[in-house]
């Protein structure tokens, strides 16, 4: 199953955030994912935008299931859509995304996004992040789980394509006309 733009674009819409074409378009990593945000212990984070990016891919890698394609534009486009004009929140994401990179550094002595999936994997089960009741303003594993590891999920859920993966061809906020709720679920 392929991810598309249009995925990430009805996903955006799902979560009632209103996009703007120029962000989504132009792919500014830079304006997104730069920041002075500071790391888990309190420095200033080295990482640059596009490694923020990677560590952001290689969660999906790890979250998503293996059998999809378009994941790297798909995410893109809809973590753009989601930091755009949202300056608390893209905070909030790029403050996690350092966080577990610190985690990562500090059990396995690379940045998450340079370990293989299997330890990508363990990373967030030691963390608790799979576990953890997400919270913009909870523990590491609470805005890890909040920022990175929920977004991800609900942006590939409340897609088409992530709705047709679990068996929901229409997830809400997806309209479909009345043809698609009178057929039932395609297999």
């Amino acid at each position: 199953m392929e991810l598309t733009r249009r995925d990430a674009l009805a996903a955006l819409a799902a979560s009632g955030v209103a996009v703007g074409t120029a962000a989504v378009l132009d792919d500014d990593l830079a304006d997104a994912f730069d920041g002075d945000a500071s790391d888990a212990s309190g420095g200033p984070s080295d990482s640059a935008p596009e490694e923020r990016m990677a560590t952001l891919l290689a969660i999906a890698d790890v979250v998503y299931p293996s059998r999809l394609s378009g994941v790297e534009e798909f995410v893109r486009t809809y973590a753009l859509g989601r930091v755009e004009d949202r300056e608390s929140y893209r905070e909030g994401m790029v403050q996690a995304l350092s966080t577990l990179d610190d985690y990562a550094r500090t059990w396995h002595d690379a940045e998450f996004r340079e370990l293989d999936p299997e330890t990508r994997e363990s990373v967030l089960d030691q963390m608790g992040a799979d576990t953890a009741d997400p919270d913009p303003e909870g523990g590491d594993s609470a805005r890890v789980r909040y920022y990175l590891v929920n977004e991800l999920l609900y942006a590939l859920y409340s897609s088409p394509t992530g709705g047709k993966l679990v068996g929901i061809e229409n997830p809400q906020g997806h309209p479909g006309g009345t043809g698609s709720y009178q057929r039932g679920p395609r297999r």
